[in-house]
C-alpha cells in the first residue's frame, strides 16, 4: 500500500523481538483469561499486545527508550 501525501507515519520503537516477546505475552494473559474466567489478566493483555502488533509504544518514548534496531 502506498503512503499517501500528507498522512504522519507513526515512529516504530519496538524491535522484532520485544514485539514478538509484546503479542505472546499479551495473547498469552488473555487466553488465561478466557480459559479461567479471569477479567483482571484480560486487562493486563490489552496493554502489551497492541503495542507488539503497532510496533510502538508511547511509554517507551516517555524516556527514550527505543528497542528497534531500524531508524525511522
Amino acid at each position: 500500500m502506498p503512503h499517501r501525501q500528507g498522512a504522519k507515519r507513526t515512529k516504530t520503537s519496538v524491535g522484532s523481538i520485544d514485539r514478538v516477546l509484546r503479542i505472546a505475552l499479551g495473547g498469552g494473559l488473555i487466553a488465561w483469561a478466557a480459559a479461567f474466567d479471569s477479567p483482571a489478566l484480560a486487562y493486563l493483555g490489552v496493554i502489551p499486545l497492541p503495542t507488539g502488533l503497532v510496533g510502538t509504544c508511547g511509554l517507551d518514548s516517555l524516556p527514550g527508550i527505543n528497542t528497534c534496531r531500524v531508524k525511522t
